[in-house]
């Protein structure tokens, strides 16, 4: 008995990460916009969710997974590879590590933006080691795009995420319940009667809206702050 239950629930974690891997490579694919040769995209958000539900060991997983499928889709070959892999591992892994071990709303946020400020420093440290050969410039070339290019748009691109992250883990939650992937809450228990359950739950649907207004208002700025610093940059085609 005990080795059908070790069997599904290794049945169920495959599922689940080739379910992400999916929807990871699909956002990718549907929200792709180059500015040069950089692109933003938002399947490290995706990535990260199933981080926060199924552990480090998943974001690991599935950031080696989608860069590789995206080779096929990718004109920046082994160098978009790379780069890829290293941003998704640094914002995934780094999230879902933290978040693992302090699951509370302020966990979450510290988890979040240490990924976000270590996927910025790791592309830029990257970018000025890679980019040189991937582009046939000098390092000072590349070092002189830091304040104009690289810094702003991956600090944008990682605000981006966490506002999608913020947005959807909820939903995201409660559908991976309602489908048997996430176990189901226990029933609160009625200590001392109605009304502290009440408020209780007032307090969390009130959390809930702060956080749902957070996350639009950072994607919103973000997104407009892209195309305004950027302008005139774009490439929306795959």
């Amino acid at each position: 008995m005990q080795n059908r239950f070790k069997t599904s629930a290794m049945i169920r974690r495959m599922v689940v990460i080739a379910m992400f891997t999916a929807m990871a490579f699909v956002a990718m694919l549907l929200i792709h916009i180059k500015v040069g040769f950089l692109t933003l995209d938002v399947k490290d958000a995706v990535i990260t969710l199933c981080g926060l539900y199924f552990g480090p060991l998943s974001a690991l997983l599935i950031s080696v997974l989608v860069p590789v499928l995206e080779l096929s889709v990718s004109s920046t070959g082994y160098y978009g590879l790379i780069m890829n892999i290293l941003g998704s591992v640094c914002f995934s892994v780094t999230v879902s590590l933290i978040y693992k071990y302090k699951k509370t709303l302020w966990g979450a946020v510290a988890a979040l933006v240490s990924g976000a400020f270590l996927m910025v420093a790791v592309m830029l440290l990257f970018n000025l080691l890679v980019t040189p050969h991937y582009m046939g410039v000098t390092v000072e070339t590349v070092r002189g795009m830091i304040p104009t290019l690289l810094f702003p748009f991956n600090l944008l691109k990682a605000i981006v995420n966490v506002g999608i992250v913020l947005l959807l883990y909820k939903p995201m939650s409660r559908a991976l319940r309602r489908a048997g992937f996430l176990p189901r809450r226990p029933a609160s228990a009625v200590a001392d009667g109605m009304p502290a359950q009440a408020v209780s739950k007032s307090k969390k649907k009130l959390t809930t809206v702060l956080v749902t207004v957070v996350a639009v208002v950072l994607i919103a700025v973000s997104m407009v702050l892209i195309f305004t610093v950027f302008d005139g940059s774009f490439d929306f085609g795959i």
